[in-house]
């Protein structure tokens, strides 16, 4: 899965991507989490969008329920099974951004951080769906090389993709499933990460 990540600048990483920008501040975040108010891109008029969309999907029937968890994950795999994933993903596509993600190695008795980046530090775009003002990040089974730590990751998308993506006319399970994941590299970082109220560069060194 996908639970944490890191975005700084926002608005400058996506100047030569977007033609909008929609209340989106320049600010940085070590920290992102389920439920906070986040960037996105979405389809605009005549382009692209820079905006603002809370982490975690409340689908209509789930209100019915008690102590639902708002959906911050789907998986590519199942997409096209699942009724609120397969509408939305036909209809309503946009794309997270992060410097990085932060996953957790299970040990015997413990969870072991750790900071994924792009081998050369780019900007990576995960493909998500939204509804309303907000959003879920897709995953896929993770590559060989970083599934030592966990066993998904988030579907990252190329920048020459960008396009055939976020156009609904084009089969997204197709699209998505020709994209290969990019080169990653990662390392162990503190446990500090851990409670989100902790957000400062400090959280992405290596120790």
């Amino acid at each position: 899965m996908c639970g944490r990540y890191v975005i700084t600048k926002p608005v400058t990483k996506t100047a030569s991507i977007v033609k909008t920008n929609i209340k989106v501040d320049d600010s940085d975040n070590y920290n992102a989490h389920p439920t906070q108010k986040l960037p996105i891109i979405k389809p605009y008029t005549n382009g692209k969008a820079l905006e603002i969309a809370e982490w975690g999907l409340v689908p209509e029937w789930s209100k019915k329920l008690e102590n639902f968890k708002p959906l911050i994950n789907a998986r590519l795999e199942t997409l096209m099974e699942k009724i609120t994933f397969k509408n939305l993903i036909q209809t309503s596509r946009c794309l997270v951004l992060a410097d990085g993600y932060y996953e957790w190695k299970k040990e015997e008795k413990e969870k072991t951080p750790y900071y994924f980046t792009k081998e050369d530090d780019s900007l990576m775009l995960f493909a998500a769906i939204f509804q309303k003002n907000q959003f879920c990040i897709i995953t896929r089974q993770a590559s060989i090389e970083t599934s030592e730590i966990h066993k998904r990751e988030p579907l990252i998308i190329n920048k020459s993709q960008i396009a055939n993506y976020l156009n609904i006319k084009k089969e997204a399970i197709s699209v998505l499933s020709s994209i290969k994941p990019p080169k990653l590299k990662f390392h162990q970082i503190s446990k500090d990460v851990n409670n989100p109220m902790n957000n400062d560069p400090r959280l992405i060194k290596a120790i």
